[in-house]
């Protein structure tokens, strides 16, 4: 007897119980900017924007999958700085996911970074799924929840919140962006990326999501100004 659509279901769901999971053991005890907290509401955010686009259920599963795994494996938390998606790549194997599909989110959650905009190194996924997630990743990025992720980082490594003495750093390349040795500030990661996002995202939904987003920053940083220099 064949594989009913009922199994596929239960396959599906099972699945996502597990991602679920792996998040949450795999990103227990990192700071509140990239825990299991920002992996679920990136994974809600993707499945809003997917939706908006008119993706189906198909792509549903890729995308949800994506947005759940997509910082298992982030450098900013590995020894040596690198990405690792061994993780993922095991979890999607014993899952027993179609060969299609753990390409595609694999492909998705190496191509995502911000890093790789900044070298000019193009992911080659032109597809909704590949947006969806990029931009619901970068939606989390900004706005109230944005800034409270900006200084929950900063804190957690020990940077100075502001320095007119320190400029934010001009057409950055890769290995400065992630160099995390250099002398920065949390208010210039504003200018360095943040203030960027609003006009990197990829699709529709995503656009119109940001420009809210983006404005309620531009407003924090320049009352930030205000009262730094004691005008207000």
């Amino acid at each position: 007897m064949g594989v009913t659509a009922r199994d596929m279901e239960e396959r599906q769901r099972r699945t996502l119980q597990m991602a679920e999971k792996l998040v949450e053991s795999t990103m227990a005890g990192r700071d509140a900017s990239h825990d299991a907290a920002h992996a679920f509401r990136v994974r809600d955010l993707a499945l809003s924007l997917a939706m908006e686009e008119g993706l189906d259920n198909h792509s549903l599963e890729i995308v949800e999958i994506a947005a759940l795994l997509h910082d298992i494996g982030d450098y900013k938390y590995s020894k040596d700085l690198v990405e690792d998606t061994s993780i993922v790549e095991n979890f999607l194997n014993e899952e027993g996911l179609e060969e299609s599909k753990r390409h595609k989110i694999l492909g998705i959650i190496k191509g995502m970074g911000f890093k790789n905009e900044v070298a000019q190194i193009l992911c080659g996924d032109s597809s909704l799924e590949f947006g969806v997630v990029q931009d619901a990743d970068r939606l989390d990025a900004i706005g109230a929840i944005g800034i409270a992720r900006c200084f929950t980082y900063g804190g957690n490594k020990n940077r100075i919140l502001h320095d007119p003495k320190i400029p934010p750093r001009q057409n950055l390349s890769k290995e400065n962006y992630i160099n995390k040795s250099e002398n920065q500030t949390t208010i210039n990661h504003f200018h360095e990326k943040l203030f960027k996002l609003k006009d990197m995202m990829k699709t529709e939904a995503g656009r119109k999501r940001a420009e809210k987003r983006h404005n309620f920053m531009v407003h924090f940083i320049e009352e930030f100004y205000e009262e730094w220099n004691g005008r207000t």
